[in-house]
C-alpha cells in the first residue's frame, strides 16, 4: 500500500471517528434530542445526518489526500537522491524538501555522500600511487640488469672480441707468406670480428645509456662523442651550439641522438658520422648524418621499435622527425623543436 492510499484511508477513519463522536457527544448533551429528527431535519435536501457524515468522509478524505500527496513528495524526494548517491551522480535536485525533517534526512545523506567521495578520491590515489611505485620498482630493477649484462658484456665479450681483433692484424701482419686466398679469408674474418665490436658497442649503448644526470643536453652530447671518437673507427664530426632548454626537451633529444647513433653503428656500415645542434628561427635542430648503407624508410617504419620510439619522443616535445635516406647514400635524421616562450616571460 502506497503512502497517499495509506494517508487517504487515515483521513476517511478520523473523518467518521470525529462524525460519530460528534453525535454521541449532542445526544448526551441534550437528552431530549431523538434522533430520528437528524432523518427529518434536512440540509441542502439531505438528511441532516447524511449530509454530516458526507461532509466528514469528504473533508478526512480530502485531508488525508493531500497529507499522502505531500509525504509521498517528500519520499520522492528522499529516493532520487539516495538513487543519485548511488549511481555517482553528484549533482543535487533542483526541487527542495518542504519540511524541516526531510531537509535533515537530505543533509545527513549529503554529508555521506560527501565522505563516499573522500574514500573514492583517496583510495585512487592509493591505487595511483600504488601503480607507480610498481612501475618505479620495475623501471629500477630493469635498469640494473641491463647495468650488469652491460657490465658483463664489456667484461667478457667485449675484450675478447678486442683481443680476437688484435690478433688477427697480428698474423695478417706477421704472415708474409700466406696465400691469396688466406690472406683474402683472414681479412674477411677480421672484418666480422671489427663489425661484431661495433654492434658490441651499439649494443651496450643501448643496454646502458648514457643519463645526462643533471648536465645539460650540449654537455652530454660531447661526452658522448668524445667517447664515441675513442672507441669506433667513424670520422666523428659535431657542431654543438649552447642555449638553454628545458629538461623534458633536453632529455629526448639526447635519447633520439643515442637512439639513431646505435642504429648508425648496427647497421649503417658507415665511416663517417656528422652530428649538429642548432637554433634558429625560435627552432631547435638536432641533424644526425652517416655516409652509411641507408635504408627504405617505409619500410622500416613498420617493423622497428628503435624508429617508432624516435618518432614518439620527437611528437612529445611537440616537434617533427624527419629521416632521408638513400640506397649507398647515407642517412640523413632531422629533428626540429619549435620553442614555446614560457608565460612568465611573456607576462614580462
Amino acid at each position: 500500500m502506497s503512502i497517499l492510499q495509506r494517508q487517504l484511508l487515515w483521513g476517511i477513519f478520523l473523518s467518521f471517528f470525529v462524525f460519530v463522536s460528534v453525535l454521541l457527544t449532542v445526544f448526551f448533551a441534550y437528552p431530549v434530542f431523538q434522533l430520528s429528527d437528524l432523518w427529518k431535519t434536512s440540509v441542502f435536501g439531505m438528511p441532516f445526518v447524511l449530509f454530516s457524515f458526507s461532509l466528514s468522509l469528504t473533508i478526512g478524505s480530502v485531508i488525508g489526500g493531500i497529507m499522502g500527496f505531500m509525504w509521498r513528495q517528500q519520499w520522492t524526494y528522499v529516493e532520487n537522491r539516495l538513487y543519485e548517491i548511488e549511481n555517482g551522480h553528484r549533482h543535487m535536485s533542483a526541487n527542495e524538501p518542504l519540511i524541516q525533517e526531510t531537509s535533515r534526512i537530505i543533509s545527513r545523506l549529503n554529508k555521506v555522500d560527501h565522505k563516499m567521495i573522500l574514500q573514492a578520491q583517496q583510495s585512487q590515489k592509493m591505487a595511483t600511487e600504488k601503480v607507480e611505485n610498481q612501475q618505479k620498482q620495475v623501471q629500477e630493477i630493469v635498469s640494473q640488469e641491463r647495468n650488469r649484462l652491460a657490465r658483463e658484456l664489456h667484461d667478457s665479450v667485449s675484450q675478447q672480441l678486442f683481443a680476437a681483433s688484435m690478433l688477427m692484424s697480428a698474423i695478417t701482419e706477421s704472415n708474409l707468406t700466406l696465400q691469396d686466398s688466406e690472406a683474402k679469408q683472414l681479412k674477411m674474418v677480421e672484418k666480422m670480428i671489427n663489425q661484431s665490436q661495433l654492434e658490441m658497442r651499439a649494443l651496450l649503448l643501448h643496454l646502458r645509456p648514457a643519463a645526462l644526470k643533471g648536465k645539460s643536453l650540449q654537455a652530454g652530447m660531447k661526452e658522448l662523442m668524445n667517447e664515441l671518437a675513442q672507441k669506433v673507427p667513424l670520422e666523428l664530426n659535431w657542431k654543438i651550439e649552447g642555449f638553454e632548454l628545458d629538461k623534458g626537451i633536453e632529455d629526448h633529444l639526447f635519447r633520439i641522438l643515442q637512439e639513431s647513433v646505435s642504429n648508425t653503428l648496427r647497421h649503417a656500415n658507415a665511416t663517417a658520422l656528422d652530428v649538429l645542434l642548432i637554433k634558429r628561427d625560435f627552432s631547435i635542430i638536432l641533424r644526425i648524418v652517416d655516409n652509411g648503407v641507408g635504408f627504405d624508410v617505409e619500410k622500416e617504419k613498420v617493423g622497428s621499435y628503435g624508429l617508432q620510439n624516435m618518432y614518439e619522443r620527437a611528437v612529445e616535445i611537440g616537434g617533427l622527425l624527419k629521416i632521408i635516406s638513400l640506397p649507398d647514400k647515407g642517412t640523413k635524421l632531422e629533428v626540429k623543436v619549435p620553442l614555446v616562450e614560457r608565460e612568465e616571460k611573456q607576462n614580462d
